[in-house]
């Protein structure tokens, strides 16, 4: 049974089951959870939210006034002739948003499928914002908080399924597809350096919203492909001054957001545009933003052909000196891993394979997909490789790009490769 109470009347043993409110004010990344830690209350008394609702089938009660004797008895209940339904059916109810919100670990084949329902739902929002961003409507929080929740609580349940769907999935508008990844990125990589939690939620929003000044450029995308890599730079480097201006025109973002749009092309050498910052005159997020944004456009195919094989952006991006800031560069490549998920490799046996996932103890042995013979020249049936449980049989040599072996059009390849893995990995279990 739902309860709706003052923030003054929460006390430890209630389960949350909502806060109302400002999103931003929320205190926790959770949105349903059991009160048990008095630091966790103390920081939800201070967070200035509007109200809770409780759930007393799952935790405490708000206690009960004292009944003086000078009090009239309560009226007796009164009967609703309202029928609802059986309390066991609706206990039985599927609650699909409950699911996608669900932070329980999952292996990397059960969560590819919620992980494309979230992607699925935040195209759509993604795409409607930048389209009212186009029309001059100012963007609020609340309409993209959603979907940083359900990627955030996708990359809890497995950290690698999100960024790798978004790695492998094909997808001809480009911007949004950009905006879902570098969100997931940013996520991703604020949690590998444990920042808290509020800044988390500004780091994968501001990934989100990073580039809405594309859609503000005097120029029609689709006579570029839709793609905004391929607008001539003069016109592509006024995106982060439009954006800035009307993202602070909205009001109620966050300053981390509004630096990442303004910051995210600086550099910590100073080259950078559009203000030439160095080093930390540039904000955290936006030197994280930095790092995420360039990975995205390089391993992200174009109408052109397949994007940088991911292990190989990551080599490249490690030895652009000046660019990006060294320690967060470092921690990103932990994050990912140094065979990102989509790359493809070259065993010791002479098989090329595709990362498929990642091995959390050590992240030069991943599971990977192998599809073709180099010895014999020709693509073989698909089978999964554990490099941490081989014993030693196998290894990774270094990354190949498959259009040196005659592979073509490696692209839907990737996609496929990657969604029978999962498929493969579910029916197994």
């Amino acid at each position: 049974m739902l309860k709706r109470i003052r923030l003054s009347d929460v006390e430890l043993g209630m389960f949350i089951h909502k806060l109302e409110g400002s999103w931003f004010k929320h205190p926790f990344w959770k949105s349903r959870f059991l009160l048990e830690d008095a630091a966790m209350l103390a920081d939800l008394q201070d967070s200035g939210i509007d109200g809770v609702v409780i759930d007393i089938s799952k935790g405490l009660d708000v206690r009960p006034l004292p009944v003086r004797a000078s009090d009239p008895a309560p009226p007796p209940p009164v009967r609703s002739t309202v029928r609802t339904m059986p309390q066991r059916a609706r206990a039985a109810a599927p609650d699909p948003q409950a699911d996608l919100r669900s932070t329980a670990p999952q292996t990397m084949a059960r969560e590819f499928g919620r992980a494309g329902v979230v992607a699925g739902k935040g195209r759509r929002v993604v795409s409607r914002i930048f389209l009212e961003s186009r029309l001059g409507k100012a963007i609020r929080t609340d309409q993209v908080e959603p979907v940083i929740e359900d990627i955030f609580s996708s990359i809890q349940r497995n950290p690698h399924a999100f960024n790798g769907l978004m790695r492998c999935k094909r997808d001809n508008e480009y911007v949004y597809r950009h905006a879902l990844a570098v969100s997931a990125l940013m996520i991703s990589l604020a949690r590998h350096m444990k920042l808290p939690s509020r800044t988390i939620r500004e780091a994968g929003m501001a990934g989100l919203l990073m580039d809405v000044g594309i859609g503000h450029l005097p120029v029609d995308l689709t006579a570029y492909g839709g793609d905004f890599r391929n607008l001539p730079h003069d016109i592509l480097k006024r995106h982060v001054e439009l954006g800035h201006a009307f993202l602070e025109a909205g009001g109620d973002m966050p300053q981390g957001v509004l630096d990442v749009a303004l910051q995210h092309h600086e550099t910590i050498d100073g080259s950078g545009y559009p203000l030439g910052l160095k080093g930390e005159q540039i904000a955290l997020l936006s030197r994280m933003a930095a790092i995420c944004d360039t990975y995205d456009s390089m391993v992200s195919d174009t109408a052109e052909g397949v994007g940088v094989n991911p292990a190989t952006a990551i080599g490249q991006m490690n030895f652009m000196k000046g660019w990006f800031d060294p320690e967060i560069m470092q921690q990103f490549i932990e994050t990912m891993g140094v065979y990102p998920i989509g790359s493809v490799v070259r065993l010791r046996s002479g098989l090329l394979g595709m990362v498929i996932d990642q091995n959390p103890s050590d992240y030069t042995r991943p599971r990977v997909r192998a599809f073709y013979s180099i010895p014999q020249q020709r693509l073989i049936t698909a089978r999964d490789i554990d490099l941490a449980d081989c014993w030693g049989e196998e290894d990774i040599v270094g990354a190949e790009d498959p259009a040196n072996f005659g592979v073509g059009d490696f692209a839907p390849m990737r996609e496929k490769l990657f969604a029978g893995a999962a498929k493969a990995k579910k029916l197994a279990a």
